[in-house]
This record gives structure tokens, C-alpha cells and sequence, in this order.
């Protein structure tokens, strides 16, 4: 490794995030980039360790400590190269991936681990701002034609993979505009759209046809595809929501997530929002969950204005750090 005492020398430190105050007025992202001598520290707390867990934490086998070497270096080319070999979107993962790479950082044992996750969407970045990221139209093709459902990150990273290796892909959306979740479910502030909007710019580029307001089994017969693609790939995502069975479930001003989540990415984007308006202006505002579905409603409601915002969770409050049964290098459920 290109510091092999960096892990004694630096603790981990995360990039500074725009005051409250402020970005409770807009819905662009909030987390700032690490200046550079910054960056250069945090990437030499990687460990020169035995096994590098993080690799097997990681569930694309990102091949982690080795871009780190190469962010130290500052050898750019290098870093984007070693991270675009396992990852499609790193732009995606280095905003919204719940990191589980760092959970399993040899480092984490007895340390903060290192902060894999913004090293990857900075490497990205600036791979982007220096002109590495280019469009990989294949050389050869195999004339085989590949329909895939659905436009998420699965349907994404499944178009382009089919792409490379040579096949003919066409990706059926039914919305306006390709990204399902990352594009109509993730708020702005955890995930700006024109990062989506760059991302498939290059896949159009790189010979994927994308045909939006396509609804599969609706607008467009099934039987149709079977007919005039060799395969066809599901990647519908998980749309439907888990309703709440009680009394007043069915009153004026109780609503699904993304039905307030979806209102509001296309309200940001100047889009046309179906529907009576879902706002959360003025009112007291109830959110039931507390995953990351849950803390997007309470950022929306936030920046809607609300007048007050309550957050129901089932489980216990979960420990600030690992417990006994959680141990390394396991996920650990943790208060975030």
C-alpha cells in the first residue's frame, strides 16, 4: 500500500455537509467533497491487511484496497479503471449504497473503518471531470436481440452487462424517464438526477435503445416481445407497498411513501404531478417506518416545511455501536 502507517497516522473523517439551516431550503445534495489533502489521507488508512474482508463485504467484490493505493497515488486512470471493472454505477453506490464494505473493513475492529464508500464516488467524479468515463460500444456484435422490463438499478446494470457482451439490448419503461427508484423513489438530496441523466446518456451511446412511458403487459403485449427478442429480463422491482390493516387507514391525508416521494422528485425535475397534491406545508406530519424510506418522508416533509415531524419505528432504538452479537465483520444494525 502506498502508506502502510496511514491507519495510525489519520482517523476517519468525513467530507463537511452544507448547515441545516441551509439545505432545508432546496433539495440538492447536502454532503460536500473532500479537498484534496483530505482525500489523500483518508484513502492511506487502508490497511495493508492479510485478507481485505471488504472485498467479500462488498457485494459487487469491488476491488477496494487496491483503488485506494491508486487514490493515494493520485493515479486517477488507474483508481477508475480498478473500480469500473466491478461496478457499473459507482456514482450510484458512492451515493446511496449502505456501505457494507466498511462494516467489514479489517480496520473496524478496534477503529472508525475507512470511508470506502465516498473514496468510490470520488474517484468516480473526478473520472468524470478529467474525461476518463467514455462510452464502450462493443466491437462485435451477436445479433442477439435482449428486452429488459424495467429501468432501476437492476434493469441498468443488467442492460449494460448484456450490452457489453455484444447483444442488442432495448429497455422498456413505463414511467417518463428512465432510473426507477433512483430516479422517482430517492429524494434529490441523497441523489441529484443529472447524475442518472449522465449515466444513461453513455448507455445510449454505447448502443442501449431506452423506450419510456412503455408499460409491459399494458401498453405493450408480452407476447409481442417473446416474438421479436431472443430474451427477455424481468426487472420490475418491488412496487407494490405493504399496507397498514387498521382503523382510519383509509382517511383523507394517509399515504404510501412513494406516492409523497414520487410527487415530489418530479415536482424538483418540472415535471407534471399526477394526482392531488401531496404536501407536507404547514401540517404535523406522521411518518411509520424507520428505514431509509422512512428518513426520506421526514427530509421531505423537513423541506416541505412541516410544522411538525413524529417518526414511528417498530423495532428498539438500536446501539450507537456493535454489540456482542454483532460482531465483526458483520453488518451491524447501529443507530445512523
Amino acid at each position: 500500500m502506498g502508506k502502510p502507517t496511514g491507519f495510525l497516522e489519520h482517523t476517519r473523517e468525513l467530507p463537511s455537509k452544507r448547515p441545516a439551516r441551509e439545505r432545508l431550503n432546496d433539495f440538492k445534495e447536502f454532503v460536500e467533497k473532500y479537498p484534496e489533502p483530505k482525500l489523500n489521507q483518508q484513502s492511506a488508512r487502508c490497511m495493508n491487511c492479510g485478507i481485505p474482508f471488504c472485498h467479500s463485504g462488498c457485494p459487487l467484490g469491488n476491488v477496494i484496497p487496491e483503488f485506494n493505493d491508486a487514490v493515494f497515488r493520485q493515479s486517477w486512470q488507474e483508481a477508475y479503471d480498478i473500480l469500473s471493472s466491478t461496478n457499473n454505477f459507482p456514482e450510484f453506490t458512492g451515493r446511496i449504497c449502505p456501505a457494507p464494505c466498511e462494516s467489514a473493513c479489517v480496520l473496524g475492529i478496534n477503529q472508525p473503518p475507512v470511508a470506502i464508500e465516498e473514496i468510490e464516488k470520488h474517484i468516480i467524479e473526478i473520472a468524470f471531470d478529467k474525461g476518463f468515463v467514455k462510452a464502450r460500444e462493443p466491437k462485435v456484435r451477436t445479433g442477439k436481440k435482449v428486452a429488459v422490463i424495467g429501468s432501476g438499478p437492476a434493469g441498468l446494470a443488467a442492460a449494460a452487462q448484456l450490452n457489453y457482451a455484444g447483444h442488442l439490448v432495448t429497455v422498456f419503461e413505463r414511467d417518463d424517464a428512465a432510473g426507477g427508484l433512483l430516479r422517482y423513489g430517492i429524494p434529490d438530496f441523497k441523489l441529484e438526477k443529472w447524475v442518472i441523466d449522465r449515466r444513461i446518456k453513455l448507455m445510449e451511446e454505447e448502443g442501449i435503445v431506452f423506450k419510456c412511458n412503455a408499460n409491459v403487459g399494458v401498453d405493450i403485449r408480452i407476447n409481442d416481445l417473446l416474438r421479436e427478442y431472443h430474451s427477455i429480463v424481468l426487472a420490475g422491482g418491488s412496487t407494490i407497498p405493504r399496507n397498514l390493516d387498521i382503523p382510519g387507514r383509509e382517511l383523507k391525508g394517509v399515504h404510501f411513501a412513494m406516492e409523497f416521494l414520487t410527487q415530489q422528485n418530479k415536482r424538483v425535475s418540472n415535471k407534471t404531478v399526477n394526482g392531488d397534491d401531496i404536501l407536507a406545508t404547514g401540517k404535523n406530519v406522521v411518518v411509520i417506518g424507520g428505514g431509509d424510506t422512512g428518513s426520506d418522508c421526514v427530509g421531505t416533509s423537513n423541506r416541505h416545511g412541516a410544522a411538525s415531524v413524529t417518526q414511528f419505528e417498530l423495532l428498539p432504538k438500536p446501539p450507537n455501536e456493535r454489540t456482542a452479537i454483532m460482531p465483526w465483520p458483520t453488518y451491524p444494525m447501529v443507530l445512523k
